[in-house]
């Protein structure tokens, strides 16, 4: 052999080895309890593998982001409406603050934000670091962690949770080092790296992590692990981590379950990680961290929601749900490496499908309530009967039904919390399961295997799978990345015409969505399975013929394997004359759409104000939890005041557009209500509308358009109460422009509203913005102007309200709708002019211009300002103001107003002050749950 042959060999076994050689991390810190800071002088040595020369390092600094108010983290805490990060004291945040930075000659480095982003640190080398060579790096810093209250990491008064707390080198892939912000989406960047940490704790505090433990000496713990991503340590005053062991690995959890004792644990534990390894195998590090506080991040949702009451599950089911999932989750992190924010429906569909895999193995029985199927009171709902592993597709159906699915292949930082906890995950995990159906013999099941088992230690892509499974299968599955992955697109199939003999049955299949995906078809005797038969390239109406089997029902996706937009026109009965005859089923409340029933549910319901009293009723409606295109709603009430019905009812569509412009839906309605308005004397509204949503394809901008057009018929029974004029029998056009941009510390909302009717026409026009600052101040301002086309009444009931208005399109809740004193009078709505104390003059029957403002003194107290100008017929233009104190408990929701000062004077000193006083209540149902929605949608 040549001695050029030679040095050629050993060139590239150098090179091989390098290229799977981690960077080394050694660490000695110490813990400061009190202060719940961590100091620490870490070595780094930075392995280049890369043929590129490098001058730069960049770090991740994940800290760092509780440090600033206008960090990426924080401004997702502010898209999901959380106010408490930005509310918060200082002591609560985390920071990282750098001392110094040398190389291994003791040269100073200097480092650097880059573009100001406040969780990434760049390095700037004295010496380059050049392609398979290494380079070692001494930090100093030291770590303030934040209070658990914003991410579950983080401090409480027991514990110190660290996590992402250290710098740590980024991936460096394609000549570049991949920087991603920390968004709470547990999707960090970080290299594998080899740790050695040395630290030593406060007497009486024990320790957890995922590192291996090698040695404890007075309280000096040494922890070792390699090819770690993320590290994790728990200082905790108990001793609530145990550690469970068998051959293939060690688990360290304190997850909580009181119901179970250690022996069951013992199996329970040992069983799903045998699973795991038999159905992903052999973890990549030896050691794996289950924390409570990991399970309470990502919870078993749907199980989470049962009553404890209920019992649903038996004790070691519970447990044996949470470990599964949180297990699985930290081992596909340990052991995958992918680009973790761009590929996360690989990480999610590999959960999810391994999750459902185990729950056909040990519990194939297991409907979706657990114990509460059993009840016979129950039965006839279809959400008690459903098998446990259907609840994935429906709660991704709940966003598609809504028009707020997106693709699964989407970056994480860009999907609505919803979508990004629980419906992505689930329709990942339903992809592989519907791969699975398709591709049959277990390809799904071992390529997921093999793919792991190839990627463990170098970085991965879709890419590396779509490669393996389509080497595992001669079957066409482009569609799979294509259409599940890549797209939004819905899958729908139904049956056309059907024609049957004895032996024959001939039916046409339609593709209502153009989704070109394979359909499962089936025959059915006595709702069994005669036959089974994947067709694929159903792009067009297509009829095909089948031998009939003696099957008395057809159907297409029988067993749920497809993600399918609507499965109630998914089968024909061959019995008869009658195809498709769904007789109707009366339900309680609400439940699950059930494919064979026309449902109806009746709920009791109740409506309040002044001059029905409390209002009992019934509501009956075909409102499904999931929602559907058609609804309707009725509901007639007992007015216990005046001893007769009264009631509201509704029809609507709702019209979804799935393209990709601005236009989203568009609903047309009817309604219409009869309640009293006076002492028995009643209005009767009825009001077709037609309205269009339009939203930024952004989805996480929280930027709303809509366009209403609506005509009110409205007539009103004479009162003795009532004197204006030719107020009784009216009817209105009214459009509608608004625009709307909302978060927790910004809000901003324009509105344009034209009226026009036979003896009057008006235009008015709105703008809302709301901002919390960084000093916590936060300030409100409105500005509202509306003017006359024409008039031809002499009542003020069509007149500019300037501190409520009359409300005679019926679009608030007015608990007293004619009051003008008392209590009900107080009520206060934020419209027209918007002012809070009752001036001389209330009304403005040709134009008004106002501007409202708010600013807070402390917390929730703020104080208010308002000032105007108005105009009447006949009169001088009237220039108006008032002010007070607000108290902004729950903003649009409960509020309380004090008038203090005002064109009436100091009002605190006059007469009847209490009567004074406004408020703002919400009593509606479905208002006060957008309170809690509007987080996740």
């Amino acid at each position: 052999m040549s001695v050029k042959v030679f040095n050629t060999i050993i060139l590239f076994a150098f090179i091989h080895i390098s290229l799977f050689a981690q960077h080394t991390i050694t660490i000695e810190s110490r813990i400061n309890f009190e202060e719940k800071t961590i100091a620490i002088k870490q070595d780094v040595l930075y392995v280049n593998n890369s043929p590129d020369t490098l001058r730069t390092i960049m770090f991740n600094d994940w800290n760092n982001a509780f440090s600033s108010k206008s960090s990426a983290l924080a401004k997702r805490f502010s898209d999901e409406f959380v106010r408490a990060f930005h509310l918060a004291p200082d002591a609560d945040r985390g920071y990282t603050a750098v001392k110094n930075c040398i190389d291994e000659n003791f040269n100073q480095l200097q480092w650097n934000r880059p573009n100001e982003i406040v969780d990434l640190l760049e390095l700037s080398l004295h010496t380059p670091i050049l392609p398979y060579t290494s380079q070692k790096i001494t930090l100093i810093y030291n770590v303030k962690i934040p209070n658990d209250k914003f991410t579950r990491y983080g401090f409480d008064d027991n514990q110190l949770y660290f996590k992402d707390f250290l710098l740590v080198p980024c991936k460096y892939e394609n000549r570049g080092f991949i920087k991603y912000s920390n968004e709470n989406l547990d999707d960090n960047t970080n290299a594998l790296c080899n740790y050695t940490i040395t630290t030593k704790l406060p007497t009486n505090y024990t320790l957890a992590t995922n590192l291996s433990i090698i040695k404890n000496d007075a309280n000096i713990y040494t922890l070792e692990g390699e090819k770690i991503q993320s590290v994790a340590l728990i200082i905790n005053k108990e001793t609530n981590y145990k550690s469970y062991t068998n051959e293939f690995i060690e688990v360290s959890t304190n997850l909580e379950n009181k119901r179970i004792n250690e022996i069951q644990k013992v199996i329970l534990i040992d069983r799903i990680t045998r699973f795991t390894q038999e159905n992903l195998g052999s973890s990549l590090t030896n050691k794996i961290l289950v924390s409570q506080e990991d399970y309470d991040r990502q919870p078993f949702y749907g199980l989470n929601q049962m009553p404890a009451f209920l019992n649903p599950f038996p004790n070691e089911l519970m447990f044996e749900l949470k470990f599964l999932k949180t297990y699985l989750y930290k081992y596909l992190k340990a052991n995958l490496q992918l680009n973790a924010r761009n590929e996360s429906w690989i990480y999610d569909g590999i959960q999810v499908y391994t999750m459902m895999q185990y729950m056909d193995q040990y519990y194939p029985d297991m409907k979706l309530t657990g114990n509460v199927a059993k009840l016979k009171i129950l039965k006839a709902y279809n959400i008690i009967n459903l098998d446990f592993n259907q609840q994935y597709n429906y709660l991704y159906m709940l966003m598609a039904r809504k028009n707020l699915d997106q693709a699964v292949g989407l970056p994480k930082n860009k999907l609505i919390k919803f979508n990004e906890q629980i419906a992505n995950k689930y329709r990942s995990g339903l992809n592989f399961k519907y791969l699975d159906s398709y591709l049959e013999n277990e390809i799904v099941a071992n390529s997921i295997k093999e793919f792991l088992n190839n990627n463990r230690e170098c970085e991965s892509s879709k890419y590396d799978l779509e490669y393996i499974l389509k080497k595992n299968t001669s079957k066409n599955i482009d569609w799979f990345f294509e259409t599940l992955v890549n797209s939004r697109d819905l899958i729908d199939f139904k049956f056309g015409k059907v024609k049957k003999t004895d032996e024959k049955v001939t039916v046409t299949i339609k593709n209502i969505t153009q989704t070109n995906v394979p359909i499962s078809f089936y025959e059915l005797k006595n709702d069994s399975i005669v036959h089974k038969e994947w067709i694929t390239n159903i792009t067009t109406d297509t009829t095909l013929v089948f031998n009939r089997n003696k099957a008395d029902k057809i159907t297409l996706n029988y067993l749920n394997e497809i993600p399918e937009y609507n499965l109630r026109n998914n089968w024909k009965s061959l019995k008869g004359f009658l195809f498709n005859h769904r007789p109707l089923k009366f339900n309680f409340f609400r439940d699950l759409e059930e494919p064979y029933y026309n449902q109806i549910f009746y709920v009791p319901e109740f409506e309040y104000n002044l001059y029905d009293g409390i209002a009992v009723g019934m509501n009956i409606n075909n409102k499904s939890l999931l929602n559907k295109p058609f609804t309707f709603s009725a509901t007639p009430f007992y007015s216990p005041n005046t001893g007769s019905l009264v009631g509201k009812a509704s029809l609507s569509y709702e019209n979804n557009i799935r393209t990709t412009g601005k236009l989203y839906k568009v609903k047309y309605a009817i309604r219409g209500s009869e309640f009293h308005y006076a002492p028995n004397a009643r209005y009767t509204n009825l009001s077709p509308t037609v309205q269009f949503y339009l939203r930024d394809p952004d989805f996480r901008s929280n930027k709303k358009e809509y366009i209403l057009l609506k005509q009110l018929y409205a007539k009103r029974e004479q009162s003795i109460y009532i004197t204006d004029e030719n107020t009784e029998d009216y009817n209105i056009f009214n459009a509608k422009y608004g625009n709307f941009q909302s978060e927790g510390t910004k809000h901003y909302s324009f509105l344009t509203d034209l009226q026009v009717a036979g003896n009057f026409g008006k235009l008015a026009a709105e703008v809302h913005y709301r901002k919390l600052f960084e000093d916590n101040r936060q300030i409100t301002l409105r500005f509202f102007a509306g003017t006359f086309l024409y008039r031809d009444t002499n009542s003020d009931y069509y007149s500019f309200g300037l501190d409520r208005p009359t409300d005679y399109m019926f679009e608030h809740n007015l608990l007293g709708r004619s009051e003008s004193n008392g209590l009900f009078s107080q009520q206060y709505v934020y419209a027209e002019g918007g002012f809070k104390s009752k001036l001389n003059t209330r009304f403005a029957n040709q134009w008004m211009a106002t501007a409202n403002v708010a600013f807070n003194i402390w917390n929730w107290i703020q104080v208010y300002g308002d000032v105007g100008v108005l105009k009447n017929n006949y009169q001088n233009p009237q220039f108006v103001y008032d002010s007070g104190i607000h108290l902004n408990l729950v903003p649009d929701y409960f509020e309380l107003f004090f008038p203090v000062y005002s064109s009436n004077g100091f009002e605190i000193n006059q007469p009847h002050y209490n009567e004074k006083i406004r408020f703002v209540i919400t009593l509606s149902p479905k208002t006060l749950i957008s309170l809690f929605t509007r987080k996740w949608f």
